[in-house]
């Protein structure tokens, strides 16, 4: 299968040939999938949608008789690099990581830092967390937030971190978020430099 989003196009030129390959052999998400996605978060971007239905996922994921982990995205954090999940590790994330913020750190909030846009009482399942770390997401996660406060929007992209732990608005939305990939020359790429 050949990738074809804008996104995914641009960013092959960044990679070494061994993760080309494994993203051209990548199938997309099907019809249902993502109407699986949709029931549970019918606010997703199509930006989002369109990259899974060109690769449903980069996190360890079998597509046919492969399975493939290739970093495709990024972040703030500069060089580090994240996974795309695929809808079911997505979905599966909804079964899990229902406390909200406030449930989770009431008893040290005051250590966390926590952006003034993010909703504090939101349960964290339903935020889309569309993207793990390469550390396996243990260290950092990226989430829509379909729920902000007054102060944030809709769809916006919190960028987790643990240790010490923080939940900062790095986009306004999807969309922008890509653009800020692309514009900094997909510089999480860096990581697979020594590869080439």
């Amino acid at each position: 299968m050949a990738v074809h989003t804008a996104y995914f196009k641009k960013l092959l030129q960044y990679l070494p040939q061994e993760e080309q390959q494994q993203l051209q052999k990548a199938h997309g998400a099907i019809d249902a999938q993502i109407e699986s996605l949709l029931d549970i978060f019918p606010n997703s971007p199509q930006s989002l949608i369109e990259l899974l239905k060109d690769v449903n996922g980069t996190y360890h994921c079998k597509h046919g008789q492969e399975t493939i982990s290739v970093l495709v995205l990024g972040s703030d954090l500069g060089e580090y690099p994240y996974y795309l999940k695929s809808v079911e590790q997505i979905l599966a994330d909804v079964q899990n990581q229902r406390e909200t913020i406030f449930e989770r750190y009431q008893d040290f909030l005051e250590y966390v830092d926590i952006d003034k846009k993010i909703n504090i009482h939101v349960p964290l399942n339903e935020r889309l967390c569309f993207a793990d770390c390469m550390n396996n997401g243990g260290t950092s996660s990226l989430y829509l937030d379909f729920s902000p406060t007054e102060e944030g929007q809709m769809g916006q992209v919190i960028r987790y971190v643990h240790d010490p732990d923080s939940f900062e608005v790095i986009a306004s939305s999807f969309d922008e978020y890509l653009q800020q990939l692309v514009e900094g020359d997909y510089e999480f790429t860096a990581l697979y430099e020594e590869e080439f």
